[in-house]
């Protein structure tokens, strides 16, 4: 089993959006530094704030963190600064969130870790919050900070307020800075088309998850409710795990309500936006579109892509791109400039995509093909051309899914689709691991032998990537016999003015099968594991003999359908 990469992110926020200069300075810091990769710089002159995203394994990224938060209170005048976010330091805040590999408890500790270090070697204050909170009343960002930059001096002289590390004094130029330890946060605004901040801070406290304070007669003036110990009562808002404020942003010309959506398994992204609108609809204004600030998971923008599909009842089973574009249109994430999902999304930033077989165009993979080396083969074209065979189906799926009176069968042709959708895209992944396997291959050949010791490891590395070499094609068969049912359904209840794109979809998968066969076969001859190799032929045997009475059976349907 492949190990983990151990990977936690990192949004440091520093107070500056205006000055390039600062801004590339301090991305400079982490962009050189080893061991992380820097994802995204996202300045806002209007909030005269600059959220950088970068990953990497954990000691790299507190490594880089502190360099950065190092640059920034050597560039940043806090005296001078203005904005519209709240804020209390150069580096206001800098989270840290596990990614991969590695457990909150453990970013807890790395963010303990940093706050020591730039309290005791850089002479700012620190506080802890969210899952790294010392204490309770310290958990939330927006506790610690109340009073901001201007109201710190003071603050920081109360007992209760000692910070986590570093001085009890309020170094004037840099402020104070605090660090945590979080899950995923998605910091997202919505633009209404008025100027008026107070009527988006009526949507913001509709919205978000404290709600508003109750006061008699419901009226804005009347006397606050309180419980029994003086506490005010609130009216919850929508969306549970959702901070919410109205702000009017000159650059823009609009008012907006920003959000950071601190759970997106209670609020997804889209049930955020839903939620403005229907707030704002009710207060006669209305949602023009939204804007990401930083980056966003993948997940999020397929759940949205699906959720407004589903609204309009039409088939989900569509390729990730048709989703995430459904997404950026449906919410208006390119009303105020371009929304490029490789630049916004976490998992596309983090994997580089450049050198994958599936992401050539078909000429370019035709060229790699044909060229003198030996990858891709014919395990890589065996995966690519099942692909296509359950594209057929998916595509067969859509059309039926969308045929003219056709439409209380939505939802079933829709199932289909993603089902065709999930086959597709796993065959996909298959191109790529058929020629990692060969070239795992090659590379344990290339291991040194001069001694037993050393021979001896590259038997055991060549046996190891062999047995792989053999499995990856032996599961596209396994793949391509699953999708013969799919196809076969859509064969019963599909579009029959589509059905001859089922018949080459099945000729396809036939083609797949067959050939991955012949790849299982060819790398068994050089497994030396007699049992396994025995087993292995056997069942790639019986899978021939399946594919080859499913195709028949299956033509047969398809030409009976054809000649009525």
């Amino acid at each position: 089993m492949a190990t983990v990469k151990r990977l936690i992110e990192c949004v440091p926020n520093f107070s500056e959006g205006v000055n390039a200069t600062i801004i590339q300075n301090i991305a400079d810091e982490i962009r050189n530094a080893k061991g992380v990769q820097l994802l995204d710089v996202d300045p806002g002159q209007a909030t005269n704030r600059t959220v950088v995203t970068f990953v990497g394994e954990p000691e790299a990224v507190i490594d880089a963190a502190f360099l950065a938060i190092k640059k920034a209170s050597q560039l940043i005048d806090m005296t001078t600064h203005t904005g519209e976010h709240p804020r209390m330091g150069a580096t206001d805040v800098c989270p840290l969130i596990p990614i991969s590999g590695v457990t909150m408890e453990e970013t807890v500790e790395y963010a303990q870790r940093l706050g020591k270090r730039v309290g005791e070697e850089l002479g700012i204050p620190v506080y802890l919050y969210e899952e790294a909170a010392s204490q309770p009343e310290r958990k939330n960002l927006a506790t610690i900070r109340a009073g901001e930059y201007e109201g710190m001096a003071a603050k920081l002289l109360k007992p209760e307020w000692k910070p986590d590390y570093g001085p009890t004094t309020l170094p004037v130029k840099h402020g104070v800075t605090a660090i945590g330890a979080r899950d995923f946060l998605i910091a997202y605004n919505v633009n209404l088309n008025t100027t008026s901040v107070r009527r988006a801070n009526s949507v913001a406290f509709d919205v978000r998850e404290k709600g508003r304070i109750k006061r008699k007669g419901g009226k804005l003036d009347g006397d606050i409710l309180r419980d029994a110990d003086g506490e005010p009562l609130r009216e919850p808002g929508a969306c549970p795990g959702v901070k919410a404020i109205g702000w009017y942003i000159a650059e823009y010309g609009v008012a907006q309500i920003s959000m950071n959506i601190t759970d997106i398994n209670q609020t997804p992204l889209h049930k955020a936006f839903e939620e403005c609108n229907h707030s704002a609809t009710r207060r006669g204004l209305r949602v023009t579109g939204s804007e990401l600030v930083g980056l966003v998971p993948k997940q999020v923008m397929l759940d949205a892509g699906r959720y407004f599909l589903k609204k309009q009842q039409r088939s989900i089973g569509v390729s990730e791109d048709e989703l995430i574009k459904i997404a950026v249109k449906s919410m208006g994430l390119d009303e105020l400039a371009p929304f490029d999902p490789r630049k916004k999304i976490i998992e596309y930033l983090i994997t580089s995509e450049s050198g994958r077989l599936v992401e050539m165009s078909l000429t370019k993979f035709a060229h790699e093909t044909s060229s003198e080396s030996p990858a891709p083969g014919g395990g890589s074209v065996a995966a690519y051309v099942g692909s296509l065979g359950a594209s057929l189906g998916a595509m067969v799926a859509n059309l039926s899914s969308h045929k003219r009176g056709w439409d209380d069968k939505w939802e079933y042709f829709s199932e289909l689709a993603v089902e065709g959708q999930t086959i597709k895209d796993t065959l996909l992944d298959k191109v790529d691991e058929d020629t990692d396997a060969f070239n795992q291959i090659i590379d344990a050949i290339r291991l040194p032998k001069a001694t037993d010791a050393e021979k001896s490891t590259r038997r055991s590395a060549i046996n190891d990537a062999t047995r792989h070499a053999i499995e990856v094609p032996y599961s596209v068969m396994k793949l391509c016999i699953d999708a013969y049912d799919f196809l076969e359904k859509l064969i019963e209840t599909g579009n029959p003015a589509s059905i001859s794109d089922i018949g080459v979809g099945v000729a396809c998968l036939d083609a797949a099968i067959i050939s991955a066969s012949l790849n299982v076969k060819i790398n068994c001859k050089d497994y030396h594991d007699e049992a396994y190799v025995t087993k292995m032929l056997n069942d790639t045997n019986a899978l021939v003999t399946v594919s080859q009475d499913k195709r028949n059976d299956l033509i047969s349907k398809v030409e009976a359908v054809i000649l009525g």
